[in-house]
């Protein structure tokens, strides 16, 4: 077998591959699945300072080569995690991230430093594509200003792997990556899902409650690849690449094109062993390439 271990900063992954926020749960409803400790790492659904009733229904819409998600965040809050989630899932062998999600720096912040005193949870993936609701609803990650603010917030309070989720809805996600990077975090992930939107011709209505939602799945593939490809040009941190991967193929594109890990998202729907198959499917790559390491291939695309 080649190997497949990975380093995110300071955050040692078994194999380069995670799941995504928001399609996995919180790792436990898949356990008769697949062996959660074979995957490198899971990024359990976002998490806030305040519980969250999320959007009304209906809030997802089936798409060609994707769905269309406005869940709205829905959760118990942090304490809640901390309490009841937390002690469930500490011991399992891998990875255990959490996604933190707010309405403001102070409320990310605040919501980090909780997750900070688990000792079992490594690091945090900051979901800065959230409304900002002190700035007309605008999300914090499609300015450098908006993104940076939330980062230096949490960086002061978060003393661990600090990963900051990016938003596509940008002109430049490169100038969005620089400046989370200068205020300390030690990756970005990307992306998160495009704002798209579905309508009902016989009922002459938008499909989703509250009329947009995120895009996400195979048709974002191509969009997400190419802005992997751009980041990992412009920042030194890694880079954890997802959108559309459901196959090794996928994600060894992702690998070539500078990312370090990625994460799977919409294929747990689809298939919950999804990534396990692609974990071994980018080991017998390598084996058949004859290469010794994961490595070997990252950011080989010039």
């Amino acid at each position: 077998m080649a190997r497949l271990n990975v380093k995110i900063g300071e955050l040692s992954l078994k194999n380069p591959v995670m799941t995504a926020s928001g399609t996995f749960g919180y790792g436990l409803e898949f356990a008769d699945f697949m062996p959660l400790d074979g995957i490198g790492g899971i990024i359990v659904k976002g998490t806030t300072l305040k519980p969250r009733e999320g959007n009304d229904y209906p809030r997802m819409a089936e798409t060609a080569s994707g769905m269309l998600n406005c869940v709205g965040l829905q959760n118990k809050g942090v304490d809640y995690f901390c309490e009841h989630i937390y002690p469930q899932i500490k011991d399992i062998d891998t990875n255990m991230i959490v996604n933190v999600s707010g309405s403001s720096p102070e409320d990310y912040a605040e919501c980090a430093a909780r997750i900070d005193a688990l000792d079992k949870i490594p690091a945090i993936e900051l979901n800065i594509s959230c409304p900002n609701v002190k700035d007309g609803g605008m999300a914090f990650g499609v300015t450098c200003a908006g993104a940076s603010s939330v980062v230096k917030a949490v960086r002061e309070r978060y003393h661990k792997t600090l990963i900051v989720k990016l938003s596509p809805n940008v002109t430049d996600i490169t100038e969005i990556a620089r400046s989370v990077e200068a205020e300390g975090a030690d990756s970005v992930s990307l992306i998160n899902t495009l704002m798209g939107m579905a309508i009902d011709i016989e009922k002459r209505k938008r499909v989703l409650s509250i009329g947009t939602g995120g895009l996400s799945g195979p048709a974002v593939k191509p969009v997400a690849l190419r802005m992997v490809y751009q980041v990992a040009k412009a920042v030194k941190i890694p880079v954890i690449g997802l959108g559309g991967i459901c196959s090794a193929k996928d994600a060894i594109e992702f690998l070539m094109a500078g990312a370090t890990a990625i994460e799977i998202g919409t294929a747990n729907f689809l298939d919950p062993a999804v990534s396990i198959k692609v974990r071994d499917g980018i080991n017998d790559w390598l084996d058949g390439h004859g290469c010794q390491s994961v490595e070997e291939i990252i950011g080989v695309i010039s």
